[in-house]
């Protein structure tokens, strides 16, 4: 009953968040170059996105204490980076919105996730893409035009956005 209720009111909350181009909290439009950034995930590796032209990148930013984004992750776990992980087309980055290195792996470690986070404390990477509203994905396409973005968390948005990787990684 817990979980129902809670899903109810994440589906309430993000019902006005969803259209992130309508909101005016989204700083770049769908079809635009991606702002470039380089992070380094709690694991140690180093992302360079102006690097990684040819691929298909996806970002999601979230918060820990956010309950839209505590529901999507496990979404996004099994539905794509359990799917995609060993494409050699595909990269996830999952950034923690205002969080630490520290805070970003003991949420990692409590959960027992496996996808590739990163701490962006100062929203220095989240600033380039937005001002407001968590979760948030982006999907950029191998030319290094932004393909995709919502804010907020639906089951049918989270399946637009298996829709439009399964196109793009044939």
């Amino acid at each position: 009953m817990k979980e129902i209720l809670i899903t109810l009111i994440a589906g309430i909350m993000s019902l006005n968040i969803t259209s992130a181009q309508e909101d005016g909290s989204t700083l770049i439009k769908t079809g635009e170059n991606a702002p470039v950034f380089t992070c380094t995930t709690i694991d140690g590796k180093r992302l360079e996105i102006s690097k990684l032209h040819g691929k298909i990148i996806m970002i999601n930013f979230f918060a820990t204490w956010c309950g839209p984004c505590n529901l999507e992750l496990p979404h996004l776990q099994e539905s794509i980076w359990d799917k995609y992980r060993n494409n050699s087309k595909f990269i996830l980055v999952i950034l923690g919105r205002e969080h630490s290195e520290k805070e970003v792996r003991d949420f990692v470690a409590s959960k027992k996730f496996t996808m590739p986070f990163a701490p962006d404390p100062e929203r220095e990477i989240y600033g380039l893409y937005a001002t407001k509203f968590v979760p948030r994905n982006v999907i950029i396409g191998k030319d290094g035009k932004i393909l995709f973005q919502n804010s907020g968390f639906t089951t049918e948005e989270f399946r637009k956005i298996e829709d439009i990787l399964a196109e793009q990684l044939k």
